[in-house]
């Protein structure tokens, strides 16, 4: 699979909504069925209109998404079809390229994003007892180098 990385579009929202979604199911069984449907209501109002960086395949289909703010990566998302295909290790590449300096937060109940983080470099540097929203899903704070 050849995968390049570019800015998202704006006709493409709702496919990345898509992989959000399956992704999110896929890794955040820990999340409430309530939690879920807020945060998916909230990330189909701003994902959209989102300066995203894309992964695609061949076609240009998106098969993967991260938002970057300066030295911030704020989302990491791969569809589960290609989780393991180097595809997130692509764009933590891009996003090193970019902010040699980075940060990121993380679930700590999800165990598949700590470990691949601390495969890809980042440390653990803090720790909250609630997520951005204040609800009590505790967020690793990351930083890479």
């Amino acid at each position: 699979m050849v995968i390049s990385i570019r800015r998202s579009q704006r006709d493409e929202g709702e496919k990345l909504v898509n992989i959000w979604c399956r992704s999110v199911d896929a890794t955040h069984d820990f999340l409430s069925k309530e939690y879920r449907a807020e945060l998916e209501e909230l990330v189909r109002s701003f994902l959209p209109e989102a300066p995203l960086w894309v992964a695609v395949d061949e076609q240009d289909e998106p098969v993967a998404f991260m938002l970057l703010t300066g030295e911030h990566l704020d989302a990491l998302f791969v569809d589960p079809d290609v989780r393991g295909c180097g595809v997130g290790k692509l764009l933590i590449e891009h996003a090193l390229s970019l902010a040699p300096e980075l940060t990121t937060n993380v679930n700590e109940q999800n165990q598949q994003a700590v470990g691949f983080y601390k495969k890809m470099g980042f440390k653990v540097t803090g720790r909250s007892e609630v997520d951005d929203l204040g609800k009590p899903y505790p967020l690793l704070n990351l930083a890479h180098p």
